[in-house]
């Protein structure tokens, strides 16, 4: 694994560590890490840095409804999907956009909302009015177990399997 690599996965883990820390951790000077750090910066590779909020903890003092919308989608001629993608992902609504190998519905996006309203007149208004969407298939979301590989249930301390009489 390279020195580029290696501190990627020290930041994807903590992007709060200090230079300092991952100088010591990787056995390289502080300003070599803080070089590389820099040039992953510039090359668009690191993006942003951001905190993981736990949204079932979130949710009990925000109230935040989450929904995945999948879109069946005509691509556009000489573009493809991402014109379309390029319209839907500026909504400040809109928390993700992926290409899907879906049967039949090509983009999924992830939405977040006051009231399960303001999904529904999202998804009825913004979304499925868009030129080249056929069809909208929506899910909310109940309950966040796992994401990004960050589990958000406490695990109880006992994980033995049950044993059958």
């Amino acid at each position: 694994m390279d020195i580029s690599e290696e501190i990627l996965n020290l930041l994807r883990d903590n992007a709060r560590i200090s230079i300092e820390d991952i100088a010591a951790m990787t056995k390289r000077s502080a300003q070599e890490v803080k070089d590389i750090v820099a040039k992953l910066e510039k090359d668009g590779i690191i993006m942003k840095y951001a905190a993981i909020i736990n949204p079932e903890v979130e949710d009990k003092h925000s109230h935040k409804v989450r929904a995945e919308i999948e879109l069946q989608v005509v691509p556009e001629r000489e573009h493809g999907y991402d014109g379309i993608a390029d319209r839907i992902y500026r909504f400040p609504q809109v928390k993700s956009l992926y290409v899907m190998s879906a049967d039949n519905y090509s983009l999924k996006v992830v939405l977040e909302g006051e009231t399960i309203q303001d999904i529904a007149n999202f998804v009825t208004r913004k979304l499925a009015t868009l030129q080249g969407v056929s069809a909208t298939r929506t899910h909310f979301i109940l309950k966040t177990y796992k994401e990004n590989d960050v589990v958000y249930v406490k695990e109880n301390g006992d994980n033995r399997e049950g044993a059958m009489a």
